[in-house]
């Protein structure tokens, strides 16, 4: 079952339209905070670790205003889950959470 507000109405011109920028925006934070967190994982120096962090969490921010907009406008289109495989997605990670080495952190 698809999860989904009502699509507000575009033009359909070959040009660019207000869904087609935002969908491109959308692509584009999601891959600078794909690469600010190869960043993060391999930062070495402190300082610069902590300038890209803001830089990750503001972009971070970002992607999810541009989402929640394109959701909200009905561009963005969800599959509800079914429960049962949640449950057992959920009770498979139970079990690996267990093997982890600061398993006592997850909650």
């Amino acid at each position: 079952m698809k999860v989904q507000n009502p699509e507000t109405p575009i033009p359909k011109t070959p040009q660019m339209n207000d869904r087609d920028f935002i969908n491109d925006m959308l692509s584009t934070e999601k891959y600078m905070t794909d690469s600010y967190c190869t960043f993060l994982n391999e930062a070495s120096h402190q300082h610069l670790y902590d300038e890209i962090l803001h830089m990750f969490t503001e972009t971070q921010n970002c992607q999810r205003e541009l989402y929640n907009l394109m959701f909200k406008k009905g561009w963005y289109a969800l599959e509800q889950a079914d429960q049962q495989k949640l449950q057992q997605s959920y009770q498979q990670f139970q079990g690996y959470a267990s093997q982890f080495p600061y398993n006592n952190m997850i909650q």
